[in-house]
């Protein structure tokens, strides 16, 4: 039986649900769904890999109840790993009115540090991430070299594929509607830790 680390790219996967099906699968049991993905594998732990919104204040009340839901529900199975945003002004090249363009940092580089370095301590014989993020290939590549013997695989989300990350890790596939709709997390639970009741926001039903 491997010991599996997953690694979620929150952006990618937050999107591509998005894209595919809305809202409704937002709230999303992510050590469930690594469970459903890999049952005969024994899960050493989930590491979500995202950034806290910035200048929206309802988007960012939603994150952080879904963040705070996560580890109620998870506990110690899940680890959430914090980049940033950064704002950047851009032009509209056809009027040429200025905007705010929020693009995500960190991710990408958090996710290959911590895959390099658990497949370089033995923290797991198996590895899967949940991006289709090319980004990765480097480490990916690095972490067979350090240790050839290690099953490394990517689950694509919806509306997502990377060709190079498939040829890197042949045995990577898509993530299909079954699994999302089957690891969503009680509508709602209570915070051990502050005794706080966390609900689905009603924007996600």
């Amino acid at each position: 039986m491997s010991e599996l680390i997953v690694y979620v790219d929150g952006f990618n996967l937050y999107h591509g649900l998005r894209a595919k099906y809305g809202r409704r699968y937002h709230w999303l049991d992510l050590v469930g769904l690594a469970q459903t993905l890999r049952p005969r594998d024994r899960l050493v732990k989930v590491k979500y890999f995202t950034a806290s919104v910035l200048d929206d204040s309802g988007a960012l009340s939603r994150q952080d109840t879904y963040l705070q839901a996560l580890s109620a529900h998870s506990g110690p199975m899940i680890e959430i790993i914090k980049g940033r945003y950064q704002k950047k002004q851009k032009q509209c090249r056809q009027c040429g009115s200025q905007y705010t363009h929020y693009e995500e940092k960190e991710t990408d580089v958090n996710i290959a540090v911590s895959l390099v370095a658990d497949i370089a301590t033995q923290a797991a014989t198996s590895a899967m991430l949940i991006s289709a993020d090319s980004d990765l290939s480097p480490a990916v590549r690095t972490a067979q070299r350090l240790e050839p013997g290690v099953h490394i695989m990517a689950a694509f989300p919806p509306k997502r594929f990377s060709g190079e990350l498939q040829k890197l890790m042949p045995a990577s596939f898509s993530i299909g509607r079954a699994k999302f709709s089957g690891a969503q997390l009680p509508h709602k639970l209570v915070d051990p830790a502050t005794g706080h009741v966390l609900e689905r926001p009603a924007k996600w039903a």
